[in-house]
């Protein structure tokens, strides 16, 4: 086991060599999800994929081969515990600090420890909860360490690390991602809890109902410490009958009160159900759609940010298969605008599910991409005279509009003429869906350069030419 200091170290674990798992008295009133915090990677609960029997990471750990870690994942993840579970394996002191409040004059003094311990051939581990509130600088003074291997980094964040943490650094540890717990791991620590006399609340007496436990599972997303923090709640408030103390889902919401949707106006979990939204109505499915959209709602995000976003999925992905879907999309912006929310999410349910019923394509943006494609490999083709606007006299000797033809001079308004630079004249960006409405653009484009051809072979005269 690895000595325990620094700012995460509490009266109630120093000294205790970085295991938390031992019964803490109830003067201390440690909360419940932090009792129960486990030892051993064998009564860690979740997590298969990065930490379970013969990944990467828990071979590295049997060799006590450590290398340096940011463990990015949602809150109650496990994030802090398996961290601690790891120093705990390993023959290095374990120093913690909280990036919140500490400052690189406390870096500095664990550097001159870790240097202490390594003349006398100890490693040491540098435990840096929420590493994404340090700045540049802060981050830098780690770097030098953990390149030269002085200290093993392991990092804690809810953000992003490519983002949040420097790429020097990053490219010196190894990411892990944790994902929220499932529901019937949140449920196996709920009971576990339950049953444990000397950490947990089987003294109590509580006994949770099915459909209260199912309440606790659910609200609390995936979050084992908003579970257990809710179920210490709720076993205190609950009333005591025959020496019992009986949990209701009554008493479980209690406990809970509004519990948030986990969600960020800036961070992954913005980009995260923004992309989900938009993947749900372009592949038209109107039920996750709203479902997205209530998510992202009601967990606060601007409704202009939706309304924008559902603007551009007209255009991109309905398009010309269903032309009333921009300007139906650029409404529900102006009413969202207009009248703001709550009532907002009216016009942008009503959006939302009109975009991901309707026949999808994204001609336009194909047509225009090909476009800029040789846009920018031909860069700045002369425009062919014929098509330039004779605007002077001197223009009109230049030839600047000889030659031009006046669609509505001939039949049908369709006319011979090419309206490209020569070196693109064969070119054809625009390829119809044949989806919904576009489905008629694609028979008039098809029956209109039928009939341009016929004319050639025929030499067709102008509309009131004899």
């Amino acid at each position: 086991m690895g000595e325990q200091s620094g700012l995460f170290a509490d009266a109630g674990e120093r000294g205790n060599r970085g295991d938390v798992s031992e019964p803490v008295a109830a003067a201390a009133r440690v909360p419940l999800s932090t009792r129960m915090r486990p030892a051993s990677l064998e009564g860690f609960v979740g997590q298969e994929a990065v930490i379970g029997p013969g990944s990467v990471l828990r071979r590295a750990l049997e060799g006590d081969r450590l290398p340096s870690l940011i463990l990015w994942g949602p809150p109650g993840s496990g994030k802090t515990t398996l961290a601690r579970i790891i120093a705990g394996r390993s023959q290095a002191a374990f120093e913690a600090v909280s990036a919140v409040n500490a400052g690189v004059a406390d870096l500095r003094k664990i550097v001159e420890r870790a240097r202490e311990r390594q003349r006398l051939g100890q490693p040491t581990i540098l435990f840096v909860d929420e590493i994404h509130r340090f700045n540049k600088g802060q981050q830098d003074a780690i770097l030098p360490n953990v390149e030269s291997g002085l200290v093993t980094l392991l990092g804690a964040t809810t953000e992003n690390p490519s983002f949040e943490v420097n790429a020097a650094l990053l490219s010196r540890a190894r990411v892990v991602r944790l994902e929220a717990l499932e529901p019937d791991q949140v449920r196996a620590l709920v009971r576990r809890a339950l049953a444990d006399r000397e950490r947990g609340l089987q003294a109590s007496g509580a006994e949770l109902d099915p459909q209260a436990e199912d309440r606790l599972v659910s609200l609390s997303g995936g979050d084992a410490r908003v579970a257990l923090d809710a179920l210490e709640l709720a076993v205190a408030a609950a009333a005591v009958e025959d020496g019992h103390r009986r949990i209701t889902a009554a008493d479980v919401e209690g406990a809970l009160q509004n519990p948030m949707l986990l969600y960020d106006r800036a961070g992954d979990q913005h980009y995260w159900l923004a992309s989900a939204l938009i993947k749900s109505v372009r592949g038209s499915d109107p039920d996750a759609a709203v479902y997205w959209l209530a998510r992202m709602l009601e967990a606060g995000e601007d409704p202009m940010f939706v309304a924008r976003r559902l603007v551009t999925l007209a255009a991109e992905d309905v398009g010309l298969a269903d032309a009333a879907a921009l300007p139906l999309a650029v409404a529900a912006q102006q009413a969202v605008h207009a009248i703001g929310m709550p009532e907002g999410f009216l016009p942008l349910a009503e959006a939302a599910l009109y975009l991901a019923a309707a026949p999808k394509s994204n001609s336009a943006m194909r047509a225009y991409s090909a476009a800029l494609e040789d846009v920018r490999a031909t860069l700045t083709q002369p425009v062919p005279l014929h098509l330039r606007n004779a605007s002077t006299g001197l223009t009109r000797a230049m030839g600047f509009g000889s030659g031009y033809r006046y669609a509505h001079d001939y039949q049908d308004g369709v006319v011979e003429q090419q309206h490209l630079p020569d070196v693109l004249a064969d070119r054809r960006y625009y390829q119809p869906s044949g989806h919904g409405a576009e489905a008629a653009i694609a028979e008039r484009l098809a029956a209109m350069r039928a009939e341009l051809a016929r004319r050639r072979e025929g030499a067709s005269p102008a509309a009131g030419e004899s």
